[in-house]
């Protein structure tokens, strides 16, 4: 679905987080970046995937890894899904699809029978310098950290 590619140079963005204030890529320079997209908060595949991150949090610290995490949801539902799921990583809201559109991976989907435009689950890999270095193009929500450890 996206364009880019691994050594691209990661798309520059700025928009609110989970708390209303604004995050920007530039803020991580010098840091493993984790840019997960997914499509809503409190949905199954998108909670076991964030539950995930959150039970391997710290080894994704220790690595010196960032999480990041996109959706087309606002502000208040992202901090309800923080709530319920004691998420310890930021989740940026993008409902106008400004970072998504920008990535790359809105398009046409198919589920249960039904066609319809939405979020490509997507994790980018971004380095120290800004680079892409990796993207998992289909994330397992359930063995999502070990994937990124094994990459990064």
């Amino acid at each position: 679905m996206t364009n880019l590619s691994k050594g691209d140079k990661a798309p520059t963005f700025s928009a609110k987080d989970q708390n209303g204030e604004e995050i920007k890529l530039e803020d991580y320079a010098g840091k493993k970046v984790v840019l997960y997209f997914y499509p809503k908060d409190m949905t199954p595949g998108c909670t076991n995937q964030a539950c995930n991150l959150r039970d391997n949090f710290d080894a994704l610290k220790k690595e010196g890894i960032v999480v990041l995490g996109v959706s087309p949801d606002d502000e208040k539902r992202h901090q309800k899904f923080i709530d319920k799921h004691e998420l310890p990583f930021t989740l940026i809201a993008d409902p106008d699809k400004e970072v998504i559109n920008a990535y790359g991976i809105w398009g046409p989907k198919k589920f249960m029978g039904k066609e319809y435009d939405g979020v490509h689950r997507t994790t980018f890999l971004i380095n120290e310098q800004g680079e892409i270095h990796d993207i998992i193009k289909k994330p397992k929500t359930k063995a999502h950290a070990e994937e990124i450890l094994e990459l990064f």
